[in-house]
């Protein structure tokens, strides 16, 4: 039974980072649609070729697009056993629109994992890494912004999830490594197998 996971959580939780451990301990691939539509954009696909003006305007790039891309996706070889979701769905029909793929390919959702971090904590990370990195763009007022889009348009799904039994907090205010354990640990009781 393939493994398919979300990870939710808002901006600087560490979801990125723990989906990508996961990806590596599992062997299974790591699905951000930031990195969907960039490798579709740079690789020139039909599908790139519509959303680069769309980026390139620093539009939203519409979900249908974005669906096609991921039926794409899950239909390669490597997401035969499953896959994880970083950073996506962020809205509720977004939600809906990858539960429908994941039906059509015969699978559902194994789990929702949201890596909770107080609001203080994010902002802290977030504009200690605009620091290391040299972006101008995560001062405090644009991460408290982002957190404000993010309590508007995605802490509505975690009641979708928590309703379909799907739903499943991580502690991320810890080291990384403690909450690897705990997303592995849950991801085990969660599907009855040891996965890793």
């Amino acid at each position: 039974m393939p493994v398919d996971v979300v990870f939710f959580g808002p901006p600087g939780s560490g979801k990125g980072t723990q989906a990508s451990r996961l990806a590596s301990t599992l062997g299974i691939p790591q699905v951000s649609t930031g990195d969907l539509l960039r490798s579709n954009v740079a690789r020139g696909t039909d599908l790139g070729k519509v959303a680069r003006p769309i980026m390139e305007s620093g539009a939203l790039v519409p979900d249908d697009l974005v669906t096609r891309m991921l039926k794409e996706r899950l239909e390669e070889p490597d997401a035969a056993t499953g896959a994880l979701f970083d950073g996506y769905p962020r809205t509720v029909p977004q939600a809906e629109e990858l539960d429908r793929l994941l039906r059509i390919e015969g699978r559902t959702l194994t789990a929702v994992l949201f890596i909770d971090v107080p609001d203080p904590v994010i902002v802290g990370r977030l504009v200690k890494r605009a620091e290391i990195e040299g972006r101008a763009d995560d001062t405090p007022e644009t991460v408290a912004a982002r957190l404000r889009v993010y309590r508007d348009k995605t802490e509505p799904l975690a009641e979708l999830y928590r309703k379909l039994g799907l739903f499943h907090r991580i502690d991320g205010d810890r080291p990384v490594d403690e909450v690897a354990f705990d997303v592995l640990a849950t991801l085990n009781r969660v599907t009855g197998r040891v996965l890793a």
